[in-house]
């Protein structure tokens, strides 16, 4: 195994793992009713996990960069995010805030790609043009795909926890919205296919 594959190991498990915490410790605190009165307020379920994610978040940010020796741009970014909208549903002792932040995020992925585009430009090339080697007319489609699906995402976040229950929302944010993006990314393997120079990668 190269160290750019163990690298990317360690990075998916130490993302996806702290998601991972933050279900099982809702489930339990929900199943169980098990809640936490401080100063008057009683705090339940998705608070407290929510306590539980925002410093393991933080943990596993700084764990990737001391064995990587990097941490991407999303990765920090969603951390801060992790941290802002995770405070403030502590703070107000609010499920909502927490709810929202996948809206934030996918949206302004969305904007940040859509900018690009109308530039005439993939960012998303810059991102992963090394680790992803395609033509620019590949990666113009695929950011052209990719900004609507995520825009798709940002309003299918807000109706599912807007309309549904708190335990629906984790199991559509845990899962479902997982399941959805390797569905989009498995459905653009005939572009990378057209427009891949997986060859000339492989000579040099």
């Amino acid at each position: 195994m190269s160290s750019d594959q163990k690298n990317s190991g360690i990075k998916s498990t130490l993302e996806f793992g702290p998601v991972i915490v933050f279900f099982a410790a809702y489930i339990i605190f929900d199943r169980y009713e098990i809640s936490l009165n401080f100063y008057g307020q009683n705090y339940e379920g998705f608070v407290l996990a929510t306590t539980i994610f925002i410093p393991l978040i933080i943990f596993t940010t700084f764990l990737s960069w001391k064995l990587t020796g990097e941490v991407s741009k999303i990765q920090l970014f969603t951390a801060i995010l992790v941290v802002v909208f995770g405070g403030m549903t502590i703070l107000f002792n609010d499920e909502r805030f927490f709810k929202m932040k996948p809206t934030l995020v996918y949206f302004l992925f969305g904007s940040i790609l859509l900018a690009g585009l109308f530039r005439g430009k993939s960012y998303l090339q810059s991102l992963m043009g090394t680790m992803l080697p395609m033509d620019q007319e590949g990666w113009i489609i695929i950011s052209r795909r990719i900004t609507g699906f995520f825009f798709f995402l940002a309003l299918l976040n807000e109706f599912v926890w807007r309309t549904f229950s708190t335990e629906v929302w984790v199991y559509f944010k845990t899962f479902g919205l997982s399941v959805a993006l390797l569905i989009f990314l498995a459905s653009q393997y005939p572009v990378l296919l057209k427009y891949g120079d997986f060859d000339n990668d492989d000579k040099n």
